[in-house]
């Protein structure tokens, strides 16, 4: 973990040799996990860290996360970038979300093994757990490293930001003229782009770019609509 621990304290982010451990065991449980069921196509150690574990932390260079807020991660699949973020800034109230069932169970098995406290996962499709109360509109923080279209993927998260809160998508370089083309359906949800920031994985060619869209006003009702219906006819 030495590669990690030299390269994030590059992006100022100093960490403990617990969080190293806790990483480490991250890794090894992914890469077994792996084994029996798709849990990533990046499997090699160098490869994990740069595209997985880095990639994930690299909101703490745009974003304070140094308090105790609520965050939810949309369609988080092994736990990227919500696990990393949970090790890194402990103080997160983090909400896995994922839509099967099988990951759900790794991610538990994942939370339990690194004695996480204040994390859970959660089974379901965004399109209905946000529109259930207890989680539609209760979170300062939403993000989401789902391979989807900005404009999918903000009637997916937006719901579950609470006004003045803030979703992030973890997106390519493309991010500019894909937040153009969101920007009718991020307005109609509630949101107001506020930044595209560009950071680099150090000692890499990896380039991120984080959208961060505000939640000015609540999202309407009738968002987000029925399950399927956001990717056959994006707003």
């Amino acid at each position: 973990m030495e590669q990690l621990r030299k390269k994030a304290e590059m992006l100022n982010i100093k960490l403990t040799g617990q969080q190293l451990d806790q990483f480490q065991l991250y890794y090894e449980m992914l890469i077994e996990k792996n084994k029996v069921m798709n849990l990533t196509a990046i499997t090699g150690y160098d490869e994990v860290i740069d595209k997985h574990f880095l990639d994930s932390i690299l909101l703490g260079k745009v974003m304070d996360l140094q308090k105790s807020i609520s965050v939810i991660d949309v369609g988080t699949g092994a736990g990227f970038p919500g696990i990393p973020l949970k090790l890194v800034y402990p103080d997160l109230k983090v909400t896995l979300l994922d839509s099967l069932n099988k990951r759900v169970g790794f991610l538990r098995e994942v939370i339990s093994a690194l004695n996480l406290k204040g994390i859970t996962a959660i089974h379901g499709r965004a399109e209905d757990i946000g529109r259930r109360p207890e989680y539609r509109e209760q979170y300062a923080l939403c993000v989401s490293r789902a391979v989807a279209n900005l404009s999918i993927l903000s009637e997916y998260c937006l719901p579950f930001v609470k006004v003045s809160g803030c979703f992030v998508a973890y997106k390519s370089m493309q991010a500019k003229d894909e937040t153009m083309e969101a920007q009718r359906a991020i307005e109609l949800l509630g949101g107001s782009l506020k930044d595209i920031a560009s950071v680099t994985i150090p000692e890499s060619e990896i380039n991120r770019q984080l959208v961060l869209i505000e939640k000015k006003d609540p999202t309407p009702e009738r968002y987000p609509r029925r399950a399927g219906a956001a990717a056959k006819a994006p707003l």
